[in-house]
């Protein structure tokens, strides 16, 4: 019986690193161009419930210019956490308007230890969750150290083309 639930495990697991691979660009292929603030960048898109799931996780380093935009169907309030992150992350959640809710520095945890279940890991992460404080319908995430150069504040807007975005959430 022992025998049977490590083979699972090993299956699962397997499974889950093929679906999250491991290269560098995992979205669904599309990117985004935005300006934050005068700065440029060129995000990935998560638009579908795989690419948001998976986000920026196993990721070794993230573009200076890079990072990943969030698209979700409608506005909820959102919250995130660092698992499988191996680098740090800035995040910025916006509300249905494009309007800044809230922001976070996400720094990259431990990864799971020796003897540390999946479980025990994944619930270790959730302690610490990111949320967006009010209703987000868009999330950016970006290279670590972002958040301090573009001092970004509440209700800050950003131009996004909303019509086109909304309609690619899914």
């Amino acid at each position: 019986m022992a025998l049977g639930r490590l083979s699972m495990t090993a299956v699962l697991l397997t499974l889950l690193a093929t679906a999250a691979g491991c290269s560098e660009v995992r979205s669904n292929g599309q990117r985004e161009t935005i300006i934050i603030k005068g700065e440029v960048f060129h995000l990935e898109v998560a638009s579908d419930e795989a690419t948001r799931s998976r986000g920026l996780m196993h990721r070794q380093s993230i573009p200076e210019d890079g990072g990943m935009l969030f698209i979700f169907p409608r506005p909820e309030y959102q919250s995130f956490w660092m698992g499988y992150c191996l680098v740090d992350i800035d995040i910025i959640y916006l509300d249905a308007q494009g309007r800044v809710t809230a922001t976070h520095r996400m720094e990259a945890q431990d990864p799971r230890g020796e003897n540390e279940t999946v479980a025990e890991y994944e619930a270790r992460l959730h302690e610490r969750s990111y949320p967006s404080h009010f209703p987000a319908q868009f999330v950016i995430e970006l290279k670590g150290g972002w958040l301090d150069r573009l001092n970004l504040k509440m209700e800050d807007k950003i131009d996004l083309d909303l019509p086109r975005l909304k309609a690619m959430a899914h």
